[in-house]
């Protein structure tokens, strides 16, 4: 499996994208939010993946960072369907309060002879707390993160050989999602900035966590391989880099991955 970041940027960035990214099984394609706009295209097209492949969709929260570049997805899909050039189904999940926000929107920004594909055959599924999925052909199970602002949910993919990987979504962990979450061997997480620059960009009052937060938390939960998501380089120059480097080794995470630009690639 591959995963691809098209953005780890908070919702404020200029110098790199907002987080998604897209989880690949061959030319099986698992894409996880949209940013905030028509940009997503581009991240896409600049990481080598064709968006028309991006035929399963999650999307985790309504905040616009995450959710504005699916509406040019479902614009796409459904354009190119009137026009002949897409070829079969493309589903969307998500919990119930996003996609009748998604469907909303679509009804009034989209053209009218683009929303009979609605449903027919660009879906739109509700997934509820704890229900499961068959993703990249694996099961995978959608859980609420428990957000202290939106309504939120993460999923938990299972790899095989009891190996699985969690996203936790775009919050600190919440207890609630330890049963996803423990001895995970991939985790991916969010982080606005080194704890060392807490004083400076405020990552708590944002309901954030820092890259020490991460780790910790990754170690306390038997996390084999910890994916940390880091807004931009503006956080990260060097220096920050090695303190980062180094925080790591010494929590004991076997592997960690910061990416913050686009078509960044681990398989």
């Amino acid at each position: 499996m591959k995963l691809t970041m098209l953005g780890t940027g908070n919702a404020l960035v200029t110098e790199c994208y907002n987080t998604c990214f897209v989880l690949s099984d061959g030319n099986d394609h698992f894409m996880v939010d949209g940013g905030g706009g028509m940009t997503v295209l581009h991240q896409l097209k600049y990481a080598g993946l064709d968006w028309r492949q991006m035929r399963t969709i999650f999307v985790t929260h309504k905040h616009i960072d995450h959710l504005l570049g699916i509406l040019w997805m479902m614009r796409m899909i459904c354009q190119h369907m009137r026009e002949g050039t897409y070829e079969g189904e493309a589903t969307i999940y998500a919990h119930d309060e996003v996609i009748a926000l998604l469907r909303d929107l679509a009804g009034k920004l989209l053209q009218k002879k683009e929303l009979p594909f609605l449903d027919s055959r660009l879906h739109l599924i509700a997934v509820a707390d704890g229900e499961e999925k068959t993703i990249l052909g694996r099961k995978t199970t959608f859980f609420d993160i428990g957000s202290t602002k939106a309504k939120q949910y993460g999923f938990c993919m299972e790899l095989g050989s009891g190996e699985k990987l969690t996203c936790c979504g775009d919050e600190p962990y919440n207890e609630c999602e330890k049963q996803y979450a423990e001895h995970s061997t991939w985790l991916l997480h969010e982080a606005f900035c080194l704890h060392g620059q807490a004083d400076l960009f405020h990552p708590y009052e944002k309901h954030h966590s820092t890259v020490k937060d991460a780790a910790e938390l990754a170690e306390s939960l038997g996390v084999k391989n910890l994916l940390v998501k880091v807004p931009s380089s503006s956080t990260l120059d060097a220096a920050a880099r090695e303190e980062l480097t180094l925080s790591l080794t010494e929590a004991g995470v076997e592997h960690v991955v910061i990416r913050d630009d686009a078509a960044s690639y681990f398989e």
